[in-house]
Parts: C-alpha cells; sequence; structure tokens
C-alpha cells in the first residue's frame, strides 16, 4: 500500500497525461469542492465572549442606522449574476 505522498505525486503524473478539458474541468470542480468542504470542517465555534461582543456590536450598528433592508441586499445579490 502506498503513503499519502507516493499516492498524490502518481495522481499529479496521471493528471499531467490528462488532455480532455472536460475531465480537467471535473476534476477542478471536485478539488474546489473538497477544498470548500474542508474549510468549512475547519472553523470552530467562537466563545461566548465573542458572541456577545458581536451581539452588542449589531446592536449599536442597528441604532445607528448602519443596517440594510433585506430588500435592499436582495437587490444588491441580485446584480452579482
Amino acid at each position: 500500500m502506498m503513503d499519502l505522498q507516493s499516492r498524490k505525486i502518481e495522481f499529479i503524473q496521471e493528471f499531467l497525461k490528462l488532455q480532455s478539458e472536460e475531465a480537467i474541468s471535473k476534476l477542478e470542480k471536485l478539488l474546489k469542492k473538497e477544498r470548500n468542504s474542508a474549510e468549512e470542517n475547519e472553523m470552530s465555534p467562537m466563545s461566548i465572549e465573542e458572541f456577545n461582543k458581536r451581539i452588542d456590536q449589531s446592536l449599536k450598528d442597528s441604532k445607528e442606522g448602519r443596517v440594510k433592508s433585506s430588500k435592499d441586499l436582495k437587490s444588491e445579490i441580485d446584480k452579482w449574476a
């Protein structure tokens, strides 16, 4: 059985031989999906102190008018596409 490093090298060698644009695109999408999944799993919960600090800041922002309505936010998001 090969160790992880050997498997990576073998995979890269096979990848470099690929001539199919479609296969490369599929592998890119898979890699991106795995990377995003790994990042999500690495997230750690915030402390109670951080949570309360964020609540306080949000309440302050609201009182001082630094908010967006859901309608404005949706309109902004629609422009992204």
